[in-house]
């Protein structure tokens, strides 16, 4: 069976969005959400520093990357190509002011 780069690119996406889960809108819990809730709710953070002003910087993954290989044959040849595409695992971090309150919220890969 010959699938085009563009049929396996399609079904990835495919079941990447049939996996998506509900979205929290931290923008709106700036000012109201405490580092205490966070750990209750995301659970241990993976990374996470206390600044002199006794704000918490905290990293949780989201997902874990993973990698891709395609193997490309070409008609009436013993040549093909084996390429790899890899992705990043994704973080949340979300930042505490002084008082444990939520400041600011970000998502980033690395």
């Amino acid at each position: 069976m010959n699938f085009g780069k563009g049929r396996v690119l399609l079904i990835g996406l495919l079941l990447l969005t049939g996996c998506a889960t509900n979205k929290i809108d931290w923008n709106s819990r700036i000012g109201t959400y405490t580092y205490d809730e966070a750990i209750i709710e995301l659970g241990v953070p993976d990374r996470s520093a206390t600044l002199s002003d006794g704000s918490v910087v905290a990293e949780w993954l989201q997902y874990r990357g993973s990698g891709v290989g395609t193997i490309y044959y070409y008609p009436h040849s013993r040549v093909g190509t084996y390429d790899v595409t890899q992705f990043p695992d994704g973080y949340l971090r979300l930042v505490f002011g002084p008082g444990q309150k939520l400041v600011r919220s970000e998502k980033f890969s690395r």
